[in-house]
């Protein structure tokens, strides 16, 4: 009996150490008008983008690309990570490393991106016209076919590996026991 509790106790362990935290960016080398048609879609879908309006903590730097970074990921973790919700029409993808700079933290979960939702962006200083962009066949939200396997094995990896493993390994435990 000790060691069947002993074995559920390292199994149990062994999930919990297991982090897949993950953030959604806007990719390098596009143009602005195509990151700050991403931002906005992404705020006017449900992303917290109140941290990136002035004398938000998330403010500077005032670019496109980093209001983008930010509402991306915003929208990302508020849909639970899943895969699709970090595509906006191939501008963004997902990054296994924490982007948040000094005085603005990136959510790394829905719980993280609980804050108000702000219908409105504040168009950095390229003053690109801004509005909320998405629905049917603009193309540009996440529910777009997205044709980029690059990210296949990570996806692959972390959604069907890891539970195999912790699956394989409990039916172990209990046989053995």
């Amino acid at each position: 009996m000790a060691r069947r509790l002993f074995l559920v106790v390292v199994l149990i362990l062994a999930m919990a150490a297991h982090s897949s935290a993950t953030w959604c960016i806007c990719k390098d080398g596009l143009s602005n008008q195509a990151l700050q048609k991403a931002l906005d879609y992404a705020c006017g879908a449900g992303a917290d983008c109140n941290p990136t309006h002035q004398n938000g903590p998330c403010f500077n730097p005032n670019t496109v690309r980093a209001h983008c970074n930010y509402a991306v990921n915003s929208y990302f973790q508020k849909k639970g990570q899943t895969p699709t919700a970090c595509d906006f029409s191939g501008t963004a993808y997902t990054v296994t490393s924490d982007p948040s700079t000094t005085g603005c933290s990136y959510p790394a979960s829905a719980s993280g991106a609980n804050t108000p939702v702000s219908t409105t962006t504040t168009t950095p200083s390229t003053s690109l016209p801004s509005g909320v962009l998405g629905g049917g066949s603009n193309g540009l939200g996440p529910s777009s076919i997205n044709n980029d396997m690059s990210d296949a094995e990570i996806l692959l990896r972390k959604n069907i590996l890891f539970p195999s493993i912790i699956a394989l390994f409990s039916g172990l435990v209990f046989w053995w026991a």
